[in-house]
């Protein structure tokens, strides 16, 4: 591959976001009845290889960032100046135009902060285009072996190119490990071979890839309430439950979309058994002349009530991050959690209709957030 830098005339007119590894010049690679008594929330005691992998990545992470709190010792690298600001600029450019709600919450940080989340953020758009996007056909596993070369590189101060020089420059201002980035790749090699999962445990472990990786990335810029000296864990996994609840809120709001578009089904192959829900049912969709189905409906509940439970988890840890981040933070939980709430309001139907937060919902949830993080981190 031959090393490019973009110019910055070029970076400010192209957003369109591709992940493609054979390109020359990359620029961005883009009321029902209750549940079943046996079938429970599982716990952490149930789950067994995603939590080991999410724990030892935390691990790793805590370790890096108590080890470099102002940033990890990177060789200097030669892209600085006005192209590194231009570079920032279209990080900044690309995540409004395709995550208006999460730009809307870096519009609630330090512009330092809200750069550093940009570029982590293209980081990861890139890395999903390479399965998700319109090259994602001509990816193979050697191609995200690639990326994976790019990223050890990047983290050693040789960018491949401006983007990944935004991110380099990020690494040396803020305590981030390189594990959850690994990860996050584990997972598109997982999106590669894999359309269904057979257990909740397998799902978590998917959710912790693609997206409780994209909080242990966030966390140390996010940064920890000064006052607070106790253990970072508790931190930590609040990011990571906030993260899994986002993700599985996506994949139930998309359960439809997925089957019918990808032939994906990222529910529990298992639990949709104890509901008598076949994986055929799912490729038709539980619904019939605009009413959903009971049995889905009962189903539905369950998930929903899970996610809930662990949207209540990352609140826990919510106001042991620095004052500044906390506001943004309160913001995506609020406004995720709606989704589910919109998710009831349509009796469950993900099939026929799109559960989603309107532009007004979004706004008048902020004074709600902003009176959250207010609330000063209280030692025990």
């Amino acid at each position: 591959m031959r090393q490019s830098v973009l110019r910055p005339h070029a970076m400010r007119t192209r957003l369109r976001v591709r992940a493609t590894m054979m390109a020359e010049d990359p620029r961005l690679v883009h009321a029902v009845s209750s549940i079943p008594a046996k079938l429970i929330i599982p716990r952490v005691g149930d789950l067994g290889k995603a939590k080991a992998i999410e724990d030892a990545a935390m691990r790793r992470c805590i370790e890096t960032h108590t080890k470099y709190p102002n940033g990890v010792p990177v060789p200097q690298q030669t892209i600085r100046g006005a192209v590194l600001d231009d570079a920032y600029t279209l990080c900044g450019e690309v995540t409004g135009e395709f995550a208006k709600t999460f730009y809307l919450g870096t519009q609630l940080m330090t512009p330092e902060q809200a750069k550093a989340i940009w570029a982590i953020y293209v980081w990861c758009r890139r890395t999903d285009e390479l399965v998700d996007g319109p090259n994602s056909s001509k990816i193979t596993p050697r191609a995200l072996d690639r990326w994976e070369e790019r990223l050890e590189a990047l983290f050693d101060g040789r960018p491949y190119d401006v983007l990944d020089a935004a991110l380099t420059d990020t690494i040396s201002k803020f305590p981030l490990d390189i594990q959850p980035f690994r990860d996050m790749i584990e997972g598109m090699r997982m999106d590669l071979v894999k359309t269904r999962y057979e257990t909740y445990d397998e799902l978590y472990e998917y959710c912790y890839r693609v997206a409780g990786t994209v909080s242990l990335m966030s966390m140390p810029v996010m940064g920890i309430d000064p006052n607070y000296k106790g253990p970072m864990d508790a931190v930590y996994k609040s990011a990571l439950a906030l993260g899994t609840a986002n993700q599985l809120t996506n994949i139930l709001r998309d359960v439809g979309e997925d089957v019918q578009q990808r032939d994906r089904i990222y529910v529990p192959l298992d639990e949709l058994a104890e509901y008598g829900i076949t994986e055929q049912e799912i490729k038709d969709g539980l619904v019939k002349e605009g009413k959903t189905a009971e049995k889905w409906q009962r189903f539905m509940k369950f998930q929903v009530q899970r996610a809930r439970s662990i949207f209540k988890e990352s609140e826990e840890g919510c106001n042991l991050l620095d004052e500044k981040a906390r506001w943004p933070v309160w913001s995506a939980l609020i406004l995720y959690r709606q989704i589910l709430d919109a998710l009831e309001k349509n009796e469950y139907d993900n099939f026929t209709q799109r559960a989603f937060v309107s532009k007004m919902q979004k706004f008048s949830s902020l004074p709600a957030a902003w009176v959250a993080a207010k609330q000063p981190y209280k030692p025990l």
